[in-house]
Parts: structure tokens; sequence; C-alpha cells
């Protein structure tokens, strides 16, 4: 008898350590000041080549502002629903970052004020995942 599912075993696994997120204020300071943005349908992501020695290869910080939603627990589902996202799909990231021996510090903000459901953050965070890639392969070439 066959199975009605297919289970995909994952070799590695998909976390979200806390030496991955973004927490320094110093660097997010910095980030903000000295960083690169780019927009999404979603978000709008505010990023920068690090030079100082992070745990990880990539450090983010996930941002809804109060302003477009005014209760916390809406705050929180988005926020929630976008660590997720990036925890599911941040291995083609870190897969181009330690073959470049790249660091990269950056903020994804919401935008908007209607809450977005988990298939459209996904899609976003992916779009986000592979612009990254991108443009620090970009900034790589020109730094050498």
């Amino acid at each position: 008898m066959q199975r009605p599912y297919t289970y995909k075993m994952n070799t590695t696994r998909e976390t979200f350590h806390k030496s991955e997120r973004l927490c320094s204020r110093k660097t997010i300071e910095t980030l903000f000041e000295n960083g690169n943005i780019f927009y999404n349908s979603l978000f709008k992501v505010v990023w920068n080549i690090d030079q100082n020695t992070l745990p990880s290869p990539a450090q983010v910080a996930f941002s809804v502002s109060k302003r477009g939603f005014r209760l916390a627990v809406t705050r929180n589902l988005i926020k929630r629903r976008m660590r997720e996202a990036y925890r599911k799909n941040k291995s083609a990231l870190y897969g181009h970052l330690m073959t470049g021996n790249i660091q990269i510090a950056f903020v994804v903000i919401v935008r908007g004020n209607v809450v977005p459901d988990y298939i459209s953050i996904e899609k976003s965070i992916k779009e986000v995942i592979n612009k990254l890639i991108v443009l620090t392969s970009r900034k790589s070439e020109v730094g050498s």
C-alpha cells in the first residue's frame, strides 16, 4: 500500500539561532546610516556587507511598524511568519555567503497596512534572499 503523501527527508536542520538575529544597536545604527536599500512587493530591505566578524554569515532583524498595525498581536503574527519563512529558505543565502566568505547584516521592514498571508510572505522572502545573493555577489566583485 502506498502512502498518500511523500515525506522529504531533510539532511540539514532548518534553525534560526540567537547568533543569527541582529541585536546590536551599534550595527543597526550603522546599517541605517550607511546601508543599501531595495524594495519588494511586501518589504523594504536595508542591508550592508559587514566588515566586523559576525558570529554567522548573515544577521537579520524583522520590523513591523506600529503605525500600520496598531495591535501588538498583529505585529507579532507578521514577524513570526517572516521569521518562519526566512528560517525555511535561508539555506541558499548561507551557501552563497559561505562560498564567497561574505558576512552581511540586514533588516526586513514590512510595507503597507494589510496583514499578508504566509504564502505571500514566503514568496517575498524568497525574492529578498535571491536579490541579496545577486547584490552581494556584485559588491564582492567590485570590492575585490
